[in-house]
């Protein structure tokens, strides 16, 4: 957002360009999200013309990764927390997940952390045990979660999945290995 921001996304955002919500948010996250939205694009089974790839946000809810935003629109992602007792946050996701619980045969694969509730606790009240998450993402954090979704579509090998509401979701994290520079 600042004048002094001079990559493309910072400069077509500033100059009215729309870009996508993935877009958006793989810049500001980094690999993590990156490495969500390869995964979700490569091994979705959503229905043609529908996307199966939504992202949780701040204040609307999910929304398609695909979806056009603005500049304005990330000051508005900006001013709400992810946080289970704001109802600014809470209602929106509650509103779409109780949405697609209703499609049959849906499954709901939960890209993000499930070590907090932040996500797990609105999203279990809809999907339950349709709500999986990657069992490998047990004690990663998020750059490691990041590397390993897109070692998955390099390798064009899906991960195995459990359900979060049965799974133990506080992990430790095992001793790092190796040099680090």
């Amino acid at each position: 957002m600042s004048e002094r921001a001079t990559f493309p996304l910072a400069d077509r955002l500033r100059r009215g360009s729309p870009v996508t919500l993935g877009e958006a948010f793989a810049f500001l996250s980094g690999l993590y999200f990156a490495g969500k939205l390869a995964y979700a694009d490569r091994f979705s089974r959503a229905p043609a013309g529908s996307s199966g790839t939504l992202v949780i946000t701040t204040n609307r809810g999910l929304v398609a990764a695909d979806t056009r935003i603005t500049l304005g629109d990330l000051q508005e992602f900006g001013a709400v927390s992810i946080r289970t007792d704001d109802p600014r946050y809470r209602a929106p996701v509650a509103r779409d997940a109780a949405r697609i619980a209703k499609l049959a045969n849906a499954e709901v694969i939960l890209l993000g952390s499930v070590a907090t509730g932040k996500y797990v606790d609105v999203l279990l009240e809809s999907f339950g045990d349709r709500l999986l998450f990657p069992s490998a993402f047990a004690g990663r954090g998020d750059m490691s979660r990041g590397s390993l979704l897109l070692r998955a579509v390099r390798e064009s090998s899906e991960l195995a999945y459990e359900p979060v509401a049965t799974a133990i979701r506080s992990f430790a994290r095992s001793a790092r290995t190796g040099i680090v520079r």
